[in-house]
């Protein structure tokens, strides 16, 4: 039972970084690129909603993702597979951290409105390029995690120590 429960913990913790890997993914190969065509007209409507939406949903499931990863950690720890809930505990505490330190003033800004299409340029431009680097830590998250469970599924009888 112990296992099973491991597994699915390990597993959430799997779904979680999936979750940010193609959100962020998403944005970067969907949103970013008419990002020059938002005017203060209609930045509002395409930005606002959904990142709103967006954080209420992935702070829920941040909290959840460090209580995974903590799990995952104790599990594993006198194990060779110790440094991945290490690398994912990491990069969700870097990604929450430009989140909140830097992402955030940015989003509070457009949600107030900007009247100012070059002010509006230059948030949208700041936004991007420290979503792209939140975009590498999910990508390095998802990596780890994805090694953990190639290594689980292709290891020899008995297991890896």
């Amino acid at each position: 039972m112990k296992a099973f429960l491991l597994t699915l913990n390990a597993a959430f913790l799997f779904l979680c970084v999936s979750m940010y890997l193609g959100t962020g993914w998403s944005m970067v190969l969907f949103s970013f690129p008419v990002v020059p065509q938002l005017t203060v007209y209609n930045y509002y409507l395409v930005f606002v909603p959904e990142v709103a939406a967006a954080t209420t949903f992935f702070t829920g499931m941040t909290k959840l993702m460090l209580v995974a990863g903590c799990i995952m950690l104790v599990a594993e720890w006198r194990t060779c597979h110790r440094w991945v809930p290490v690398i994912v505990l990491l990069g969700v505490i870097a990604a929450t951290v430009l989140t909140m330190r830097w992402i955030f003033p940015l989003n509070k800004a457009m949600t107030d409105g900007i009247k100012d299409p070059v002010e509006l340029q230059r948030i949208l431009s700041s936004w991007t390029s420290l979503n792209r680097m939140r975009v590498a830590l999910w990508t390095l998250q998802w990596a780890a995690m994805m090694f953990y469970f190639g290594r689980k599924v292709n290891q020899p009888p008995g297991g890896a120590k």
